[in-house]
């Protein structure tokens, strides 16, 4: 008998070994499931250009494997690693404050002076929450201000210091969809208009609600009611915005085209004017709407050390928010929050070395925040790009097996309820809300979904057929990507049954 053991003897051995204590650790493959092949076959997708991972969330090895190491672009799928840091680095109960100080002496609800507004960096300062603002300021006596609405907006590095972000339109050309717009430490109401188009069949009669409607825009409606299918509506209208030459800088949204009267009621959301032109004219609607007079104009300042508090309103809690953020993979609100770790790691460092005012917040300060948190939690992900933590670029990679990693991080988390209910859930809500409705896998599921122009990815966790977690990752980078939407089905109807 030989003194020691043959290594194919010893290889079978631990095989063995690794089958019995961890079962799914057997059953790992570098081959996609039949279904999820042939789907990829049918949309001309080669399965180079995917790379998937189905996991056990207990589990230390994958089931399915497949390109898992290759540096890819997740799309909103970065999202995840902008929530779940969050959610960390701040806390679930973290809330950002919009301010309101008044720079002068107020009497007999006159103020001898300007109002200043500060902004924390609000992800989600609506127009409704805006007005409750507005009316904390009523109800404290004020009404006239004789001098200028002043907005710091110093959390952050504004979008036009930022070369990368100057242009609304510079990722598609397409400056006014909402999801280009810029972050901004006084985002107000992701600087959108809602157009409610009011179409009446029977009496041919097209009208264009707006809300809400800046003080210092124009807008001109010359779209024409039309007959035949709804369809693809928007793409029958036009949007333009053109500066006017008056003293009072006002802008001008001219909009034009054809909307069927079949299509009834839509609502169209264009992201239009600056940051702080957007503030002013939505500022000057609402306080005249309160009875409120503005005299002055406007202009951007530091808070100054003398200004007195007048009214402040908080956002929801993070916990809240990220919903938002991943459920309906809201682009800007995930910069916000990414620009907020920024802003939260040099307020720290400035408060440890007393080093005076905290310069504003820039993506690399919020990029360098992440990636010391990742190393905390010996989490290494030497291929990560981050541009700006949404998504919404064509420079951001990570790999599939690092995003499972971060997925089986967040699952051994106390915040793992928290992260795990801001996804969409299959066939119920959010972007997923569409799909799967008619398979088992429906309301089985919570998946978060990226989508750019050659990319299309699910990330998320399936709770199987037979009651067990599972990890699932899938990324398609190719031109066809936009047809992928069969084969990531068919892969999450497959790690759904196996459970079985």
């Amino acid at each position: 008998m030989p003194a020691t053991l043959p290594r194919s003897f010893v290889l079978f051995a631990a095989l063995a070994w690794l089958g019995a204590i961890h079962p799914a650790h057997a059953q790992y493959e570098e081959r996609l499931p039949v279904a999820v092949a042939k789907a990829l076959k049918a949309a001309a997708i080669p399965q180079g250009s995917v790379a998937v991972v189905v996991q056990q969330a207990e589990a230390v090895l994958p089931r399915v494997s497949v390109n898992a190491a290759q540096a890819m672009n997740p799309a909103s799928l970065m999202k995840l690693l902008t929530t779940y840091a969050a959610l960390e680095l701040l806390g679930p109960a973290y809330t950002w404050k919009t301010e309101a100080w008044m720079l002068g002496k107020l009497a007999d609800g006159v103020l001898e002076g300007d109002l200043l507004l500060q902004g924390g960096g609000d992800p989600r300062l609506t127009f409704e929450q805006f007005w409750l603002l507005l009316r904390q300021l009523r109800a404290r006596g004020l009404r006239d201000i004789r001098g200028d609405l002043v907005l710091d907006r110093s959390l952050f590095e504004a979008a036009e210091a930022n070369g990368s972000d100057a242009a609304p339109g510079a990722f598609d050309n397409q400056p006014l969809r909402p999801y280009n717009v810029s972050p901004d430490a006084l985002l107000l109401n992701f600087k959108s208009l809602r157009l409610q188009f009011v179409a009446d069949a029977e009496k041919k009669t097209l009208a264009v609600l707006v809300e809400p409607r800046p003080a210092n825009l124009d807008i001109i409606n010359l779209v024409k009611p039309a007959s035949g299918s709804c369809g693809d509506w928007k793409e029958q209208l036009r949007a333009d915005l053109t500066r006017q030459n008056d003293p009072d800088g006002h802008a001008r949204l001219i909009l034009t085209g054809r909307y069927p009267l079949a299509c009834g009621e839509k609502n169209w959301n264009l992201g239009v004017l600056s940051h702080p032109q957007y503030v002013e004219g939505v500022f000057r609607q609402l306080w005249q709407e309160l009875g409120g007079t503005l005299s002055g104009g406007l202009r951007e300042a530091v808070l100054p050390a003398e200004a007195r508090l007048l009214a402040s309103i908080e956002s929801p809690p993070l916990a809240e928010l990220i919903r938002d953020i991943n459920k309906f993979s809201n682009n800007v609100m995930a910069r916000q929050l990414f620009l907020t770790l920024g802003a939260q790691s040099l307020s720290v460092a400035g408060a440890a070395s007393s080093a005076g005012r905290t310069p504003p917040a820039r993506a690399a300060d919020a990029d360098a925040a992440i990636r010391a948190w990742l190393a905390q939690k010996q989490l290494r992900f030497p291929e990560l790009v981050l541009e700006n933590g949404s998504g919404l670029s064509r420079q951001e990679r990570i790999a599939a097996e690092n995003l499972a990693r971060l997925l089986a991080a967040a699952w051994k988390s106390p915040l793992m309820p928290e992260m795990i209910a801001s996804l969409p859930l299959s066939g119920v809500d959010g972007t997923m809300r569409k799909r799967l409705q008619q398979n088992g896998i429906a309301a089985q599921a919570h998946i978060k979904t990226g989508s750019l122009e050659g990319v299309k990815s699910i990330a998320g966790y399936v709770l199987d057929s037979g009651g067990k977690w599972q990890i699932v990752v899938f990324l398609v980078n190719h031109p066809n990507a936009a047809a992928a939407q069969p084969a990531q089905d068919a892969l999450l109807d497959w790690v759904y049954a196996r459970g079985r």
